[in-house]
């Protein structure tokens, strides 16, 4: 009587956990398309486009001399009044947080079997830093997010890394950028914040990018 042959599965591969780690090591981030490229940098492109045309009706208009001496009182104004400092430098916060988290995403290997990153929705800024809306791709959850957040805490340059879920909508995931300490919350069971979440019915309402 032939005995029937058992082919023995190495434990690594039974491993789910492990292949899917091995799954993602070979696969790189898929570089943004054109329109996604303009898309993320729209804020430095249309404040380029806008300074460039300003200063050209202002010299066409004017002449130079006078177009660099109103620049100079603007620029001015800006460093020396405090809210309007301020207000320039939240909304610059809230456009480089958006783009560290990017790098974090992509060092962190939180994207699809595509390469895709996850979608910020909307970068709003609060007392403690930065909150960023997230949607989660097929193939990311916020159990990457929780895993990484030492990843994600160094890429935004930034104290801590608050993650916050939304209990109604599973794909978003909320960033708590945290340069300011203390946070008005709490230690959460795996690193993340036991807190409710934000409300973002209004979204996108509210102050942000």
């Amino acid at each position: 009587m032939r005995g029937t042959a058992v082919k023995l599965v190495p434990h690594w591969h039974r491993d789910t956990r492990m292949t899917t780690d091995l799954r993602r090591a070979l696969i790189t981030v898929a570089p943004p398309t054109l329109l996604v490229a303009v898309w993320r940098w729209r804020y430095e492109i249309a404040l380029l486009a806008g300074l460039a045309a300003i200063l050209t009706v202002g010299i066409i208009s004017v002449g130079i001399l006078p177009t660099i001496a109103l620049a100079t009182v603007i620029t001015l104004a800006v460093l020396v009044w405090p809210p309007v400092r301020q207000f320039v430098l939240n909304r610059a916060w809230c456009i480089i947080t958006a783009h560290r988290v990017r790098v974090g995403c992509a060092e962190a290997m939180i994207y699809s079997s595509r390469g895709k990153i996850p979608i910020i929705l909307w970068t709003t800024h609060q007392t403690f830093g930065e909150r960023v809306l997230l949607w989660c791709r097929a193939g990311t959850s916020i159990d990457d997010f929780v895993t990484n957040r030492g990843i994600l805490t160094s890429s935004c340059w930034a104290q801590d890394v608050a993650v916050l879920p939304d209990l109604h909508h599973p794909h978003l995931v909320t960033l708590d950028v945290i340069r300011r300490p203390p946070h008005n919350v709490t230690s959460g069971p795996e690193g993340s914040r036991a807190t409710d979440p934000p409300d973002w019915s209004a979204w996108p309402g509210g102050e942000g990018t």
